[in-house]
């Protein structure tokens, strides 16, 4: 018989499969105390029997309790933070990495809604990293007041800022560029499987760069995403499949570097995609192409629901609602009659 777990103890397992055990005590109505380290080591009986006694155990070194250092600590320790994509797991890190070198001692009663609004502030020149901070800040705060560590989130109502393609959003690649492109690196070269791999599976590049004969059965891929965590599966179209044949590829990534390596990050490949484009005189982007499938579909026919399923967006998603609303558009646009002409002309200015 498998053995009684011990009272109060509370197992989870987070949507990435990993384990994460806790302490609940007053009949399942007290707040949960997070047990950090693996199970039936001595540590963790430790933690178990503090979190019995309504509190946790303090390792040697850690930040003091209610310091902003400390409530980073208990939030990367959370099932809510293993819940996060590995992509902005390791964002988020790295602003509070920033947070903590300038105000980690900082009492979580001085930060309120101005000192995040002057984080924010000091960044404006540079916009994406500004919102970067406020995303995270808002993951922490909003964990925060859940867990009743904090009764205030003091990032509520303060706004992201405009970023450099938040106007029009990125370039999508045009008929004449993609042309262009295809010119410049034909069949049988890495810079066209790169092409073919993110306009034909609609992938994301992170995504795209871990792409292996592993996902592959029969003539559809499966991959679980980055960003999201969903399992993805598609076609793999003709075009893409004669590309993949033709090109020097991996056996657990088709796109690899001059060495036969995979890409060591999605980040390495974006640089190198970039020189590509600029050798083939076009001013397109990974995700800019990602677009211009998006873009094709839509006119080749594909409705909403299935724009969602191919390009991983969730239900309702306004990404495929304009794509279709611009594709129907066009095509209306083709096939109303053509107006008369007028019977007067306009006169022109002198």
């Amino acid at each position: 018989m498998p053995r009684t777990r011990p009272p109060h103890l509370l197992r989870e397992v987070t949507r990435h499969e990993r384990v994460v055990w806790y302490v609940r005590t007053d009949g399942g109505r007290g707040r949960r105390i997070r047990l950090p380290d693996e199970y039936g080591t001595e540590a963790f009986w430790d933690a178990y029997r503090a979190g019995l006694a309504g509190k946790a155990v303090t390792k040697p070194g850690a930040p003091a309790a209610g310091t902003l250092s400390w409530l980073i600590a208990r939030y990367v320790e959370s099932a809510e933070w293993s819940d996060l994509s590995p992509a902005t797991r390791k964002q988020r890190h790295a602003v509070y990495r920033q947070v903590e070198a300038k105000s980690g001692t900082k009492s979580l009663k001085a930060v309120n809604h101005a000192s995040v609004l002057a984080g924010r502030d000091a960044r404006k020149d540079r916009p994406h990293a500004a919102n970067n901070f406020l995303k995270a800040m808002r993951g922490l705060f909003g964990w925060a007041v859940a867990r009743r560590h904090v009764t205030v989130n003091p990032t509520s109502d303060i706004k992201l800022l405009t970023g450099e393609h938040d106007d029009v959003g990125f370039h999508a690649w045009t008929e004449d560029e993609v042309a262009r492109f295809e010119k410049r690196w034909p069949l049988g070269s890495r810079q066209r499987l790169a092409f073919d791999l993110l306009l034909y599976t609609g992938l994301r590049r992170g995504d795209a760069v871990r792409l292996g004969r592993q996902h592959v059965r029969g003539d559809e891929f499966s991959i679980r995403t980055e960003k999201t965590g969903a399992v993805v599966t598609r076609p793999i179209l003709h075009p893409l499949a004669v590309s993949i044949a033709a090109a020097p590829t991996g056996d657990l990534a088709f796109l690899v570097t001059e060495r036969g390596a995979p890409f060591g990050s999605k980040e390495s490949f974006g640089t190198w995609f970039k020189k590509v484009c600029k050798k083939a005189g076009v001013p397109g982007s990974a995700h800019g192409l990602r677009k211009a499938g998006a873009r094709r579909a839509a006119e080749a026919g594909a409705t909403e629901a299935q724009l969602n399923a191919l390009f991983g967006w969730a239900q309702g998603s306004r990404e495929s609602a304009t794509y279709v609303r611009t594709a129907d558009n066009a095509r209306l646009a083709r096939s109303a009659p053509v107006l008369p002409a007028p019977l007067t002309k306009v006169r022109e200015s002198s």
